[in-house]
């Protein structure tokens, strides 16, 4: 029942038969969780059309539809969306950052209904439009800062469009990887360092799992660079019961960043505000390597010279067996490949991404982690319809809200 029909005089003539019918505690209970429902999602009261639209929607059972209509307000992507995603953007995981393409992104993805997981993997990018809006620049934010400071409405299509990375960054359409490709992610993760940075905030905040909680050391330590003492402190002991539990998976799957990079200057530019993500494309070479693998892969060679040397992108996920089978891994691909794209759907094809998505959300919703069993099968129950449901998050955003409206 779409809204336009609602508000017409038939809906206002059905209201008023519920009002006759129901008991006055009724019809007031339904506006009630309509207004608690719309407050959940939105973060702000409903006008007086909305507020009676998921009046009426809830009094018919259709409890579901009532909240979905909360996630039509303007302030769902403008306020609640663009808080979820800001910390995802950068290494102190602060929520007071300026929109970015990576933020914009996500809100699109949402609004639009697309396949969460593409998050990790898509050629796709959301870029604003309107008066006064600079284009979109691969060396500065002004566009998404302009779109936010003229208070954009990013519920909009028109307002805020779907484009593709590899027509409006540049990107090879087989190098763009989600949100991991977008110039904010480049300027947080693949700024100096060995890009190992962009692996572990990737998996902090979109399989819900820290290096830590992932450290497994019977993995084969094979893969492991060069950078990596082999007795930190003189101590191999050191290496063999903790670093290697990180790096001997981390670093099969990180080499898949491995012909790209954030590029800037340190001297006029120290924080990097006004670079750009580059990728070494078939046919070029790192003028240090020699290879299309960027000299960070390099990095402190010295430490253990026997170590692995990067000779490509091919990663490999070591993960697939022992512990971190328990993330859940899809057993229709392969576990290897080349670049970020497949690393990328490696990761988002998880059972672990499934659970972190609708974790973050119930957190989000319901300013609470889930705590009793009734949570914690609720959670289960709608993992399972997020990954039975085409990985539509918005979905999410109206199941959490319904289940803790009366929190």
């Amino acid at each position: 029942m779409g809204l336009a029909a609602k508000r017409s005089a038939v809906a206002c003539a059905l209201l008023m038969a519920a009002a006759a019918l129901l008991a006055p505690a009724a019809v007031a209970d339904a506006y009630d969780q309509a207004k608690r429902l719309h407050d959940r999602i939105a973060g702000v009261p409903p006008d007086d059309d909305t507020l009676t639209d998921m009046a009426l929607d809830i009094q018919a059972g259709r409890e579901l539809e009532a909240a979905l209509t909360a996630t039509e307000a303007p302030e769902f992507y403008n306020v609640t969306l663009k808080n979820f995603a800001a910390p995802w953007t950068n290494r102190e995981r602060s929520v007071f950052v300026p929109l970015n393409d990576y933020i914009a992104t996500v809100i699109g993805i949402v609004r639009d209904e697309i396949d969460f997981r593409e998050i990790l993997s898509g050629d796709i990018l959301y870029v604003g439009s309107g008066s006064g809006i600079p284009p979109y620049s691969n060396f500065d934010n002004a566009h998404y800062e302009a779109l936010e400071r003229e208070g954009a409405d990013l519920s909009d299509p028109n307002v805020l469009r779907r484009t593709t990375q590899s027509s409006v960054i540049g990107l090879p359409a087989e190098a763009t990887a989600g949100v991991m490709t977008t110039r904010a992610a480049a300027r947080a993760f693949f700024i100096d360092g060995t890009n190992r940075a962009m692996f572990r905030f990737t998996m902090l905040n979109h399989l819900c799992h820290d290096m830590e909680q992932v450290l497994d050391i019977t993995r084969a330590p094979d893969r492991i660079r060069q950078d990596v003492s082999r007795s930190p402190g003189g101590d191999s002991r050191v290496f063999m019961n903790s670093c290697i539990g990180c790096h001997s998976g981390m670093d099969p799957l990180a080499q898949a960043y491995a012909y790209y990079d954030y590029e800037y200057d340190p001297v006029s530019d120290p924080e990097g505000e006004f670079g750009a993500i580059h990728y070494n494309r078939i046919g070029e070479t790192d003028p240090v390597t020699g290879t299309r693998v960027e000299a960070k892969y390099f990095n402190n060679a010295s430490n253990f010279e026997p170590g692995y040397q990067t000779p490509d992108d091919r990663w490999d996920n070591y993960w697939r067996a022992g512990p971190n089978a328990l993330l859940g891994w899809d057993p229709a691909l392969p576990g290897y490949g080349h670049g970020a794209k497949s690393m990328g759907r490696e990761l988002a094809h998880s059972d672990a991404f499934a659970q972190c998505q609708v974790k973050k959300v119930f957190r989000n919703v319901c300013l609470r982690d889930p705590e009793t069993a009734a949570d914690r099968s609720r959670i289960d129950a709608m993992v399972s319809s997020f990954q039975s449901g085409g990985y539509n998050l918005k979905r999410v955003f109206a199941e959490s809200a319904l289940y803790c409206m009366g929190d």
